[in-house]
């Protein structure tokens, strides 16, 4: 009885404000006289540390907060270190994508330069190879088993992620001048398998994000939104490299760094008390309701009968909604459409109009977006439908400027080139704020037992948002080249 008093007492000790300076060891002692994340929490035992920490590598006190009154204040996140390792992890979630489109010269002007056919739609065949596993991978995810927990499943995807990139570097360092049709296939192959298992990843980073107070899911679209403003930057700096295959090179070698960092700091969580609190709060609602635990695998449930998807969908719907028509607007004028956007003025920017306008502004406002929905949560859950629908708007707004000038028959409407700018930054940040208050939003509709599954649900739909946007692009130049006076 004395031994599980002074069991309890000393896990109780992690959070208490008057205690919250010492360490107890296992017979009592006190520990090191510090502070927060300074105080050692490891007893003197033998430990292995693996990225599994729902299982027994660290004494259950200290790696579950055995004992702990969950009612009293939670831990902070010290330095924001869970907040950035989630940025860093957004900033993953896109690498593979904005990678091989950030190396369009290589493949078209170098590597298929003896192939012109595959060359001429090579964008169109890797937003395909990339955005269809993404979707079906991002749904099937939440259905099906693929090798157990969260944990699993993002260890495993981001190994499988860094090997295609080692295989693509490879590629790159050998001459096939003799096979382009070869490496074509090679490569549209590991495009298809690296969104594949990359979609697993992303699904998995929302779903543990979605374990965290909201602006933590915040934090996974604010890493996306800094990956697409570093590639505005990776594309200026390309011209220092006189050869097209040493840029590629590099460029898939700072991608599979960007993984590689990925994986380090998921090992780092469970070291760190404020995670630790929040996934020991799901962890025990599950245990207090056996009938949900039993149906929950890590926070994804099996797929079998009884499931609560249908509750889960009914009390999450407007923001699925809210995420899947962000996602559509967006995608539907950027970058092709946006792109494709020429100035009235030709002085205006010279050769740097589209660069800047168009993808450093989008990249850029949307970042600040999602800052600014991490610190100001405006419009809220019941008028946020109302922010993402009236985007809609954008679309004709992007086909009434200066787009396929050499094509269109429409008349052009907006030809003040400050007026589309303009236009431009408010399309960006409205996308960055509108997206991360719809992720934030999604996990905090639900009950806190299904946080993960609501969670996994907006990613899945943001990748069905982005595939639609897609597809609309392809009638955008249909629309402004139809002659409307004829009809």
């Amino acid at each position: 009885m004395e031994m599980s008093q002074q069991g309890g007492a000393e896990a109780e000790s992690l959070l208490r404000p008057d205690h919250k300076n010492a360490v107890l060891m296992p017979h009592g002692h006190r520990g090191w006289d510090l502070e927060g994340e300074k105080a050692p929490f490891l007893r003197n035992e033998p430990v292995k540390l693996t990225p599994a920490w729902e299982g027994t590598n660290l004494p259950n006190d200290t790696l579950n907060l055995k004992g702990i009154a969950m009612d009293l204040a939670p831990p902070k996140d010290r330095w924001n270190l869970i907040y950035l390792t989630l940025i860093i992890h957004g900033l993953g979630t896109l690498t593979a994508w904005n990678m091989f489109i950030t190396a369009k010269d290589y493949f078209v002007d170098y590597k298929l330069v003896d192939a012109k056919n595959y060359a001429e739609h090579y964008l169109a065949y890797v937003g395909w190879a990339s955005q269809i596993p993404n979707v079906v991978f991002n749904w099937m995810n939440i259905f099906v088993q693929f090798g157990g927990n969260l944990t699993t499943r993002i260890v495993w995807s981001l190994c499988i992620e860094v090997a295609i990139f080692v295989f693509t570097i490879i590629l790159a360092m050998l001459d096939s001048k003799e096979w382009p049709e070869v490496f074509f296939w090679l490569t549209m192959l590991s495009v298809l398998l690296l969104n594949a298992f990359n979609a697993i990843f992303q699904n998995s980073v929302y779903g543990v994000a979605a374990r965290l107070p909201p602006k933590y899911t915040g934090a996974v679209v604010l890493g996306s939104n800094i990956c697409g403003t570093l590639v505005v930057f990776l594309s200026w700096s390309s011209g220092l490299f006189e050869s097209k295959r040493t840029a590629a090179i590099y460029y898939f070698i700072a991608g599979m760094f960007v993984l590689l960092i990925c994986f380090d700091t998921y090992f780092a969580l469970p070291l760190n008390r404020f995670y630790r609190y929040h996934n020991t709060l799901q962890q025990r609602t599950l245990r207090v309701n056996p009938a949900l635990a039993a149906t929950n695998n890590e926070a994804r449930p099996d797929p079998r009968p009884g499931q609560p998807y249908g509750t889960i969908l009914r009390q999450a719907w407007v923001q699925i909604y809210n995420i899947f028509i962000v996602f559509f607007v967006t995608l539907a004028i950027f970058p092709s459409v946006h792109s494709d956007i020429k100035p009235v003025s030709m002085d205006l920017l010279g050769d740097n109009f589209t660069m800047i306008t168009c993808f450093l502004t989008f990249n850029l406002m949307a970042m600040i977006g999602n800052i600014t929905a991490s610190l100001w949560q405006f419009p809220t859950r019941r008028w946020l439908a109302v922010f993402t629908t009236l985007r809609l708007l954008f679309i004709p707004f992007f086909l009434a400027c200066n787009y396929k000038a050499d094509v269109r028959t429409i008349p052009v409407l907006v030809t003040n080139d400050w007026v589309y700018w303009i236009g431009s930054a408010l399309m960006g940040w409205s996308s960055g704020h509108g997206s991360s208050l719809g992720m934030m939003y999604v996990s905090g509709n639900v009950a806190p037992e299904h946080a993960a599954t609501a969670g996994m649900l907006g990613a899945a739909t943001l990748v069905t948002g982005i595939l639609c946007g897609l597809l609309f692009t392809r009638l955008c130049p249909i629309i402004v080249s139809i002659p409307w006076d004829a009809i």
